[in-house]
């Protein structure tokens, strides 16, 4: 049964050698790691590259043009992990804020689900120590807003640290996946629900970066504000085939 970890990457390249061997580390036999980079200006894509030239059946690297965003980032890695014969996909952040050796624990969980998320939100979870409180406080508002606005039951519905069986994927329609950024985990996660994917949510501890700078920024937040209203009507047609499906 084969794991791949998808980490999009953009200026990660003093968190990635550390990252890949924290990976390594673990005790998960078939893990392999693909690394999806945005031409990073600090040589990230070349770093991934000698990796993958060390380890050509452990890493593999998907390079694209430029910063094309988080959501297509993850679709071409869910893609490509799915053609190289994925069982199990792995999204996660290259910044330590997803503590890797939460995948073991995913491990454990992913065969009676088709989707383990690694929660901020409930019990056992949390965020940041060091982070003031008006950070903590946008952060649960911006999760409470999505998830109450969809009416979906997923504590951390903007979670971004997720396992995904293949046949879950498969079963998705990424095709119809338009979100980029802060708002890709939201829609993915309201699809998900929609289409009564079984979900389990493991507590995690969400630390903040170790190198770089967030990419995530006030605009992007306001764009998924907005963006959160669409989707009910978007997949409206989805929503009356699985009622329909129910029956």
């Amino acid at each position: 049964m084969s794991t791949f970890i998808v980490i999009p990457t953009y200026n990660e390249r003093e968190n990635l050698p550390t990252l890949v061997e924290r990976l390594f580390a673990l005790p998960i036999d078939d893990l392999q790691l693909l690394i999806v980079d945005d031409n990073s200006p600090d040589g990230t894509g070349q770093l991934a590259d000698q990796m993958a030239a060390e380890q050509p059946q452990k890493v593999f690297v998907l390079h694209r043009a430029g910063k094309q965003g988080l959501g297509t980032a993850y679709l071409q890695g869910f893609q490509r992990a799915l053609e190289l014969g994925a069982d199990r996909v792995v999204q996660m952040d290259a910044d330590f804020s997803h503590p890797p050796e939460k995948i073991v624990e995913f491990m454990k969980e992913i065969p009676n689900y088709d989707l383990v998320i690694g929660s901020r939100y409930i019990a056992g979870g949390s965020l940041d120590e060091s982070w003031p409180f008006y950070r903590k406080l946008l952060s649960g508002f911006g999760n409470f807003y999505a998830r109450t606005l969809l009416g979906g039951h997923i504590r951390d519905i903007t979670g971004g640290f997720k396992m995904w069986r293949r046949e879950a994927l498969e079963r998705m329609p990424l095709d119809q996946v338009k979100s980029n950024g802060y708002m890709f985990q939201v829609e993915m996660g309201y699809l998900a629900e929609q289409m009564h994917l079984r979900i389990k949510e493991v507590p995690i501890y969400f630390a903040e970066r170790i190198h770089g700078q967030s990419k995530i920024d006030f605009s992007i937040q306001l764009e998924a504000a907005i963006s959160v209203w669409k989707l009910p009507g978007r997949y409206r047609g989805l929503r009356k085939e699985m009622r329909q499906r129910a029956r």
